[in-house]
């Protein structure tokens, strides 16, 4: 019978600790991650896939993806094409999942036909805390049946499973009830082009450039572009400059990179120009939304004050600011500025280039 530990605060270290124990045992553990619940095995114990594989009720041949810490350990399981190293470091950590020639150190029956492997890092602390800890890769499959749902809460999983499944299972996670964000992204690096095998919620069409069905995509992919650019360190301010036609999607991004500060309500400030946000968070001072659609003679930017925020702390988003003229050299001086164009693509379709 599986034994269920609650995730809170403070028991994150205690949870890693039994979940290690667990995976050196050969056991199957259900672990939340950035997407949805998974089902964790020591990638490298066959006698664990197998169980997995009895699990999933999986076909034989049919892949199953790995969770590493970082790109050290990606390069310990497969082969990593010098033309796609930036796009590796672009993506990861990430809801994507990305198809790489394997280098056969991991089961082979986690490996495709073709001699692939799928490698993720995703963008959630506790798991790469736990495979660092570990020290090798671990499953990364959703917690279901094969052909079923992936679940986001741990009672609508076990809902679905006959007490023979249930006995497989050596330890649950329980971090409650997961946001509902899409499975990974899957996309085939061993090709010249990328080829997309599975939408998810973020989906990257080329280096830098991503595709939005939706508004919610399009939110979800402005979260993940200020995840990605705090990351990378440093204490300017970050500065998001967006253009695009009207109704493209500008607004719905810069909702996307403030929810990221627990920032709501977003109003569209095209008549005052700009709004100001306080974030309830001791590192970053404040949000500003502008919308510079209306600003039409260079001598109103003086008025405006928008280079006087540009401080340690500050998160600045432009819509039309492809207006700043002979001030983006300023705010490129000043702070670490990423372009956003939004481009139709059809009636629900968005080009995201970045």
């Amino acid at each position: 019978m599986f034994t269920t530990v609650h995730l809170k605060e403070n028991n994150k270290n205690l949870v890693i600790k039994k979940s290690c124990e667990i995976l050196r045992r050969g056991g199957l553990v259900v672990f939340p991650s950035d997407t949805v619940y998974g089902l964790l095995v020591d990638s490298t114990n066959e006698d664990a896939v197998k169980k997995l594989i009895q699990f999933k009720n999986r076909p034989i041949g049919k892949a199953i993806s790995v969770f590493v810490s970082d790109l050290n350990m990606i390069n310990s399981v497969a082969h990593v094409p010098l033309s796609k190293s930036e796009l590796l470091n672009h993506l990861l950590p990430g809801p994507f999942t990305v198809i790489l020639k394997s280098k056969h150190t991991v089961s082979k029956l986690l490996q495709s036909e073709k001699g692939t492997i799928g490698v993720r890092i995703p963008n959630y602390s506790l798991v790469q805390e736990l495979v660092d800890k570990y020290g090798k890769p671990l499953t990364a499959t959703s917690a279901n049946m094969g052909g079923r749902s992936p679940h986001y809460s741990i009672d609508s999983f076990l809902n679905e499973l006959p007490k023979s499944k249930r006995e497989l299972i050596d330890l649950i996670v329980d971090a409650s009830k997961l946001p509902k964000n899409k499975p990974s992204t899957v996309v085939d690096l061993t090709t010249p082009k990328i080829k997309l095998l599975r939408r998810g919620d973020i989906v990257i069409e080329k280096s830098n450039s991503y595709f939005s069905e939706s508004p919610l995509q399009t939110r979800k992919i402005g979260q993940y572009l200020i995840e990605k650019l705090l990351k990378s360190g440093g204490k300017k301010p970050i500065v998001f400059i967006l253009k695009g036609d009207l109704g493209s999607g500008k607004t719905e991004m810069v909702k996307g990179i403030a929810s990221y500060f627990d920032v709501e309500k977003i109003i569209s400030p095209t008549f005052v120009v700009y709004y100001e946000y306080d974030i309830k968070n001791k590192i970053y001072k404040k949000f500003i939304h502008a919308d510079l659609y209306n600003v039409e003679d260079p001598e109103e930017f003086q008025h405006l004050g928008l280079e006087k925020n540009l401080e340690p702390g500050m998160i600045i988003c432009i819509e039309w600011g492809e207006k700043l003229g002979e001030l983006y050299e300023e705010f490129n001086k000043k702070a670490k500025v990423k372009f956003v164009e939004i481009k139709y693509k059809s009636e629900k379709e968005r080009e995201i280039k970045v």
